[in-house]
């Protein structure tokens, strides 16, 4: 994999944590955490997409996020589920687990959980790292919902001995919690110029959508035909 896509992933990613005003919730853009879940007309049973920016749809269009692809995906196979785009910009893995109550709210059949970037951009403790997933996933379990696991790395810079504890706590708890995994969420998109935004970290409509495909693979042995 090419390099380069990493060189300003610092900045960009430390940028993508300011405030943003506005807080309703929507499908592909970058949002904050609504006080309270919006109630819902569509009684089929729920995925909920549950990260950072690459969850939100940093960059793209509104309608244009993974899980909005997903959502079409989904309907043109047949399965009756709703997905709901809980990502939002910026997050670390400490700021997903104080949003997990808003997640379990969604009584979601499965979670997609994406976090960890933003915690290894700031140099994170693996250890606090993999308590504060291994906190979601338990809740998430405890409230009945089966989770998909969505792994993340980090640039080369961050070190033989870093890179490697950080990229091991995926594969570490997807076995522990028998869950699935999906090893990098960019897999076959990072790196290349014609998948990637300007800022070179964040897919592009193209790019989106393969991404969007990746977690359908893993999605759909866990669905069922409703």
């Amino acid at each position: 994999m090419k390099n380069v896509w990493w060189i300003p992933l610092l900045a960009l990613i430390c940028a993508c944590n300011r405030p943003e005003s506005d807080t309703a919730p929507r499908s592909g853009g970058v949002v904050a955490a609504p006080a309270a879940p919006v109630a819902s007309a569509d009684n089929r049973p729920a995925i909920v997409c549950f990260g950072d920016s690459l969850t939100a749809g940093f960059g793209v269009d509104p309608g244009k996020s993974y899980p909005d692809i997903l959502q079409q995906e989904l309907n043109r196979r047949g399965y009756r589920y709703r997905v709901v785009n809980l990502g939002v910009s910026g997050d670390t893995t400490q700021d997903g687990l104080a949003r997990l109550p808003l997640v379990v709210s969604e009584k979601p059949r499965i979670v997609v959980l994406e976090f960890g970037a933003n915690d290894g951009l700031r140099g994170q403790p693996v250890s606090i790292t993999e308590s504060n997933l291994s906190q979601m996933v338990e809740g998430l379990q405890k409230a009945g919902a089966r989770v998909l696991l969505a792994g993340i790395t980090l640039p080369p810079n961050y070190g033989p001995e870093y890179i490697p504890k950080f990229n091991a706590i995926y594969k570490e708890l997807a076995g522990h919690y028998q869950l699935p995994l999906i090893p990098f969420l960019l897999a076959g998109v990072a790196g290349d110029g014609k998948l990637m935004q300007a800022d070179g970290l964040h897919p592009n409509e193209e790019g989106t959508r393969l991404v969007a495909a990746g977690v359908m693979r893993a999605l759909e042995p866990l669905l069922q035909k409703q």
